[in-house]
């Protein structure tokens, strides 16, 4: 299972997975960070291997600005395209296919109607210095557009831009931004 994972994420960053080429691909930051995320997270968290994937991690985050826990769900073909901060709540869920850019957060609210963190769906495309904060949906094939505000669940097929955040219905939002799916 976790291979076929590792797969899609590679995928996602070389539109191939040939194995002959899994170590440079190593070299590509983003596929690094997620190729340990991924390794992280499977492996129990004070095992041997845990903690050795976790070291490793600990080092990419603070080389890159990557902060997404290993206890995050987040399905298979995640990109993460350029080096930059990002933080992901630990609790979040994210599904399949998602772009994360530089600047994201995606994080909790502590009160009101919206306490708590967002789900964000499959084929999410997510802009640079955007913002998804509170216990909120987000549907599949979405785009939020680079510095949007979202505290408010968006349906699928949508495009979100501004602060606050405006929902455009768009039937193909992610096309041409999400690539190299396939059905791993």
């Amino acid at each position: 299972m976790l291979d076929k994972i590792i797969k899609a994420d590679l995928l996602r960053y070389k539109g191939e997975t040939v194995s002959g080429r899994f170590l440079p691909s190593l070299l590509i930051p983003g596929f690094r960070y997620t190729f340990l995320l991924r390794k992280a997270h499977q492996c129990k968290k004070r095992s041997f291997w845990g903690i050795i994937y976790r070291i490793f991690l600990h080092f990419e985050a603070h080389f890159h600005g990557f902060q997404i826990p290993p206890s995050t769900q987040i399905g298979k073909g995640l990109y993460i395209g350029h080096w930059g901060t990002i933080v992901v709540n630990s609790k979040t869920i994210m599904g399949d296919y998602c772009n994360l850019s530089p600047g994201v957060t995606i994080g909790q609210t502590n009160r009101g109607k919206n306490k708590g963190t967002p789900t964000i769906g499959n084929r999410v495309w997510i802009g640079t210095n955007a913002v998804i904060v509170g216990k909120i949906n987000i549907g599949d094939n979405v785009m939020i557009a680079p510095n949007a505000f979202v505290n408010i669940s968006v349906p699928s097929n949508s495009l979100v831009i501004g602060n606050p955040a405006s929902i455009l219905s768009r039937e193909n939002a992610t096309e041409g931004y999400i690539q190299y799916i396939n059905a791993f």
